[in-house]
């Protein structure tokens, strides 16, 4: 049996009136990875915050021990120096800066008192060689991909002396081969170097096949602790964060097709940055009211840029094709054309491109629509108020009332606002990019019960995700996409996720062939 490296004891955490943690407890043994589970709000992150020293002692009650001696830590420097170090979801790295700038960011390695560059490019680079990353040390961070962007990180983790690595949704922005990578090199860093790990995932398939560990959080309250030891199950661990039954992840509805909402014909688009490079090329697709219609591919198909591209030129350069709603020919220059067509976009980064954290949930909803609830440049805020609280009601938001600040929100009902903002504006079709990405199972089920609903009020829906199954069980046909082109279209009945791939492969073969 391993020995306990951290053990955290009756950790309770308020936020004014609202108790975030309650009596919250969690042991990690030494070279284990324990994963760390629950809806949104459960209280995943601000537990592992307080771990990390960015809640200080005093802010909470219980104790932290760790390698046998209470920890009270008042700053983030104080945890990185016992060796625990948290990578959160949104990377913490200078685009601009190099590698070897970010890894060393703070505690640079310098000779009397310069920064000794010569001995900090080879220190990165035996770093980078640790996680498997072949880049020059002084390539600048925006180079790199989100994928390599995570091992920068934990190359810069290992740069600290870990002994304990805290990854929060580390592979929500990663595709299949580039997270098998990263789990891979966990599973190697804790056998090779001793590391312990706590991760944070919604994707409960990784978490069985790499935990040794897994702690289920609720409501706030820490309610089991499974050994994985090949005997629990998927739908086990859905039951206990979600304290009910879910026999069916996805809802059922039946499709009733209306008019045809959409059509675009031959759409071209070329990169703002790299001249010449085209982006998406000759895409053509349809979409009907009442059918939700899915782009699966994979990371880079182009399936963001063309979303993008289609709400109102808001990417690309010299973009051609044609453009259909309901029969007649649009010509959508900015975004709010689009808007006044009554075309939306959901953005895949509802934090960076989607909403104001700061601001409260009535400003986020109105922002698309502020014509609605003004009179010569003055705002009727009464009105906004009204109309705010109706949708939060209709789609259940979950917050104390609509003044609520939209950045003390979970996941799942800070998307339930962005989801809000476009209902408010009435929209015919919505584009959804990766609507449930780093949203927990309960909090998924709630928005796909939210666009079936939009299907059923005869919407049309244009859903991109980079989870097949999600697409396999809410789409009504799925265009497959590669390298910028739509090279398959698959029906509901006939769709599976390997009749995917298999069409993703053969054109990559003949992609190569060609090439």
């Amino acid at each position: 049996m391993r020995k306990i490296l951290l053990t955290m004891d009756g950790i309770q955490k308020c936020f004014s009136s609202v108790i975030a943690l309650k009596h919250v407890s969690l042991q990690v043994e030494q070279r284990s990875i324990h994963a760390l589970v629950g809806e949104n709000g459960a209280g995943k992150s601000t537990l592992m915050n307080i771990l990390s020293g960015i809640y200080p002692h005093g802010s909470y009650s219980g104790s932290i021990v760790f390698e046998g001696q209470e920890m009270r830590f008042r700053k983030v420097s104080d945890s990185e120096s016992r060796g625990i170090v948290i990578i959160h979801q949104e990377l913490a790295l200078i685009p601009e800066l190099s590698i070897q700038e970010n890894i060393f960011l703070g505690h640079e390695i310098c000779r009397s008192g310069v920064i000794s560059w010569d001995s900090q490019i080879q220190e990165t680079q035996r770093l980078l060689d640790a996680v498997g990353l072949k880049e020059d040390p002084n390539t600048a961070c925006k180079y790199l991909g989100v994928g390599k962007q995570q091992l920068v990180e934990i190359a810069k983790a290992l740069s600290k002396n870990v002994k304990l690595l805290i990854m929060d949704e580390p592979t929500a922005a990663l595709n299949d081969k580039d997270s098998d990578a990263l789990l891979n090199l966990i599973l190697k860093l804790r056998v090779e170097r001793g590391i312990s790990v706590i991760i944070i995932s919604h994707k409960l398939d990784e978490l069985l096949k790499v935990a040794d560990r897994i702690t289920v959080l609720r409501d706030g309250e820490s309610i089991e602790t499974l050994e994985n030891d090949g005997s629990i199950s998927r739908n086990h661990i859905i039951r206990s964060m979600v304290g009910r039954e879910m026999s069916n992840l996805y809802p059922e509805r039946t499709a009733k097709l209306g008019e045809l909402a959409l059509e675009v014909k031959d759409w071209c688009v070329f990169s703002p940055s790299v001249a010449g490079e085209q982006i998406i090329d000759r895409v053509s697709f349809h979409l009907h009211y009442g059918e939700v219609v899915g782009i699966a591919g994979l990371m880079g198909a182009g399936r963001t840029e063309l979303a993008l591209s289609l709400f109102g030129k808001a990417y690309g350069v010299n973009i051609s094709g044609e453009i259909y709603k309901d029969g007649q020919p649009l010509r959508l220059r900015t975004v709010k054309d689009a808007i006044s067509h009554r075309i939306a976009y959901i953005p895949e980064d509802r934090k960076d491109a989607g909403l104001i954290l700061e601001e409260d949930i009535v400003t986020n909803i109105s922002l698309s629509n502020l014509e609605k609830f003004s009179s010569r440049g003055v705002m009727n805020h009464a009105a906004e108020v009204d109309a705010s609280q109706a949708i939060s009601q209709d789609i259940r938001i979950k917050a104390p009332s609509v003044f609520q600040k939209t950045q003390m929100l979970s996941g799942g009902n800070q998307q339930k606002v962005l989801v809000a903002r476009w209902l408010c504006s009435d929209p015919d079709i919505l584009i959804l990019d990766e609507p449930t990405r780093g949203i927990d199972v309960g909090a998924k089920y709630e928005i796909y019960a939210i666009i079936n609903q939009l299907a059923a009020d005869g919407k049309a829906v244009l859903m991109i995700s980079s989870e097949m199954p999600e697409l396999i069980g809410m789409c009504d046909r799925i265009y497959v996409m590669n390298e910028g082109r739509f090279i398959g279209e698959l029906l509901r009945e006939e769709v599976s996720q390997e009749k995917i791939m298999q069409i993703i492969v053969d054109d990559n073969g003949g992609s190569r062939s060609e090439k």
